[in-house]
Parts: structure tokens; sequence; C-alpha cells
């Protein structure tokens, strides 16, 4: 199995599966990249790792994980990053035998909606049939203990990052300043900070709850206080970055920047972000193409929107194939779900927005460092103080 490093100078690097072998088993992650002689309280990481820890609503998953993080390697005697691979690990304590054989039951049949046709083609019967193994969405809570390694670090440059629900069960939230995002966040099960829409996406989610159904939905992720010339404007765009991180997420079927789509019903002038001057910086009055010019963040915030698909696993009967058989045969209702991934995937989509944020400034900080650009243009890349 590839592809399971994102980034090239600070890079997360994850492995392990939903159940896996035995009682130790359990989701790693090793970041490299991270400078030495830092103090990450293990409170940070585990802080973020309870955003997408389940069984914490009825909107939720009722699997019992606990989620918590130890730290492995990569820190001295006085628990100072030394400047090599930090190795974290969250062991699976919530693998329970019945379980187990729910999944063996049906582990050669296609569940609609899930990994298990492909892997058949990929890895044959040898495929990891107990909980969709790396294809679970339970493989991303590495990626979010490394992507708060990233957090950690881009906070010290004055840099935060925030998802939340933006639309779910046919319900979408007002427009928001970041200000009152941040007023907002996490002030309620699907963590949407217009409080009303909230009360409104939870109803709607629990009746199709009710009726043995998922619910998708639409999360936005907004990185505030960016500076200006991050990324490069050819293969390595930094939205194009960004991009690949959200839609390497298993949940993730779409993804707009700024006004995204709307921007085809758009004229030219209606589109383009009109540039001005605050106090000898530039800033823009629009935010149309959502941090980004030419691929390179413009200062403003960035803002990304991802189409989150409803949970494949639905307690309705469906078709399905055997496929050592080949035999067409019915999928009976399922074993565990979330009503709606969306309370429980904005930490992960806020962790690949980190990474490639700073995966990217490491870049342009070391690319800025040779080019010896005359001081008045890098004045000009420096982020607004925050608000």
């Amino acid at each position: 199995m590839l592809g399971n490093t994102f980034g090239r100078i600070f890079r997360i690097t994850t492995c392990g599966e939903s159940y896996g072998i035995g009682k130790g088993s359990g989701l790693s992650v090793i970041v490299d990249g991270v400078p030495p002689g830092l103090n990450i309280p293990l409170e940070y990481i585990q802080n973020d790792l309870d955003k997408r820890r389940p069984g914490q609503s009825p909107l939720d998953s009722p699997r019992k994980e606990t989620d918590q993080v130890a730290l492995f390697a990569g820190v001295a005697q006085d628990g100072v990053t030394t400047g090599a691979p930090l190795g974290l690990i969250i062991y699976n304590v919530d693998t329970q035998d019945i379980h187990i054989d729910q999944y063996r039951d049906y582990k050669d049949l296609v569940r609609p909606g899930h990994a298990e046709y492909c892997f058949f083609l990929k890895y044959g019967e040898a495929g990891d049939w107990c909980g969709a193994g790396r294809a679970s969405g339970r493989e991303t809570v590495g990626r979010v203990a490394g992507g708060s390694v990233a957090k950690f670090i881009l906070e010290r440059e004055g840099i935060e990052i925030l998802g939340y629900t933006k639309e779910s069960a046919g319900v979408t939230a007002k427009e928001m300043s970041f200000e009152e995002i941040k007023k907002n966040y996490r002030k309620n099960d699907i963590n949407c900070p217009d409080l009303e829409a909230a009360k409104k996406m939870r109803e709607g989610i629990l009746k199709i709850k009710d009726m043995g159904d998922t619910a998708g939905g639409v999360v936005e992720i907004v990185a505030h206080n960016i500076p200006a010339g991050l990324g490069e404007p050819v293969f390595d765009k930094l939205n194009a970055t960004i991009a690949h991180g959200l839609m390497s997420i298993g949940a993730v079927k779409g993804i707009e920047f700024g006004v995204g789509f709307r921007c085809g019903s758009m004229k030219g002038s209606e589109f383009n972000d009109h540039p001005y001057l605050d106090q000898g910086k530039v800033r823009f009055k629009t935010n149309n193409a959502g941090g980004f010019l030419g691929g390179i963040s413009n200062g403003e915030d960035i803002v990304v929107r991802i189409a989150v698909k409803p949970t494949p696993t639905v307690s309705v009967e469906q078709p399905s194939i055997n496929m050592v058989t080949m035999t067409e045969e019915k999928l009976s209702p399922i074993t565990r779900r979330d009503a709606t991934i969306c309370g429980r995937i904005y930490p992960v989509a806020e962790a690949m927005i980190a990474a490639a944020i700073l995966d990217a400034l490491y870049l342009a900080r070391a690319y800025d460092a040779l080019a010896k650009l005359d001081d008045k243009w890098m004045k000009l890349k420096a982020p607004k103080k925050s608000s």
C-alpha cells in the first residue's frame, strides 16, 4: 500500500487500522520537520483528538474509543522536541468480538459506498475486511494528531484555523465573520456557530437517523492571518496542495474556494477582488477567490468548503455482490455508524489544511532566505495583526 505520507518538508506519515490485530492495535503518525526546542503539551494534541472522538452525542457512532494519545519518539528527557521525528500513537480500545464477527459475516460482500470492491481489485482476498481497514474513517485519527503539531507551530506565527458545519439536513448557516465563528466554535453537537441553524440541523439529522439513514453536509474551514506569498504558481499552488490534503479524506466528495462554483455565473468585474491600501498594506475589498491569486496566498483569509458524503453505513437493506462467489446478494442493515460525519470531520480538515500551510511556509521561508528580495516586499508578505 503506497501513499501514506503527506508533505515535503513538514511531513506526516500514518499507519494503522480501524480494528487491527489484538489488544495492542492502534493508529500512529510519524511527524517529520518539527523544529527543536518546542514544548508541545500532549493536552494540546489531545484536545484536537477529542473533537473527532466518537460516542459523544446522538449524532456520532456509538463506538467508545477514548482516543488517548501517547508520545513515543522525538522529545528529550525534559519533554522538549529535539528536531528528530515525532512519534505519536493512539490505541484502539473498543474492538469487541461481536463487531469483528459482524464484519466477518459479510467480508466477501461489497458494501455500497465503501471501498471493498476496489480493495478486492488491489489486494484480493488478503485485503483488510475488518472495519474497512485503512479506508475506515478511523484512519483519520493519525492525521488529526499530526496536523495538531502543525497547528501548534502555526499558532506561534499568529495563524489560526477553524472548521465548522456550514450545511446539513437541508439547513444552511448564515454568513459569519471569523470572530463570530471563533466565538461559537464547538458550542453544539454539530459544531455550527450559527446557533439557530445548528438546532434545525440537529433535528433534521435525528429524523434521518430514525429512518435508519444518514445525512451529508458541507464543512467550511477558514485559515486566518495567513502571510501572503505562500505557494508556487504552477503545479504546487497552495490551493492545489490544500485540495490534495482535503480530497484525501475518505468522506470528502467536492471542494471549493471562496465563492467556488458560483464564479461560473458571475461577470469578471464581479468576481475580481479589488485591491486597496490599508495603512500601507495591500488588502482586498472582497474575498471571492478565497485567499489566493495565481495559487499563491494573497494575505486574506483562506476560505474553503468541502462536500461531505452521508455515512455509507446505513440500517437499510441494500443490493450487493459476493466477490468470492460472484453472485448478487442483499446486504442486511449493519453495525455502528455516525448519523452524519460533519460533526467529527472538521478537525480532520483543520489538520490537513494546517499541514499544507506549514509545509508551504517552510518552503517560502527557505526560498526567501536565498532570494534576498528587497525588504519592501518582505514587509508586504507579513500577515496583518490578528484582531
